[in-house]
């Protein structure tokens, strides 16, 4: 049996995927690329994900109605599907950091680690 690293293990990361690329809308308009570097980034490469993980993700949280999608086509560039976070998505990542900060700190003590 192999143990996954839980930081790049798809499950581990299922929970914060909508925090994640929230957070990452929260100033800037991004196509899923750059969402994807951005994340893998800001957790100094620690979270990752692909695109067939990433826009279905994407496509969720538009459902929701958290992020708007729109099509841009940069000067002498290919058509790119470009999200920006919506007032409610604003609200759902205030409610979503509140939340992971109190689980951050009781995993913290429970768990015996430091420096977290």
């Amino acid at each position: 049996m192999t143990m996954t690293d839980p930081l790049s293990d798809a499950a581990a990361r299922k929970g914060s995927a909508d925090l994640l690329i929230l957070a990452c809308l929260e100033s800037a308009e991004l196509h899923g690329y750059d969402l994807s570097r951005q994340i893998a980034d800001r957790s100094e490469g620690l979270l990752t994900f692909r695109a067939a993980s990433l826009y279905p993700l994407l496509y969720k949280l538009e459902d929701a109605g958290w992020v708007e999608g729109r099509w841009r086509q940069p000067k002498g560039q290919r058509r790119r599907r470009c999200y920006r976070i919506t007032p409610a998505g604003r609200r759902v990542l205030a409610r979503q950091r509140t939340r992971w900060s109190s689980f951050v700190r009781a995993l913290s003590r429970a768990a015996g680690l430091t420096g977290a």
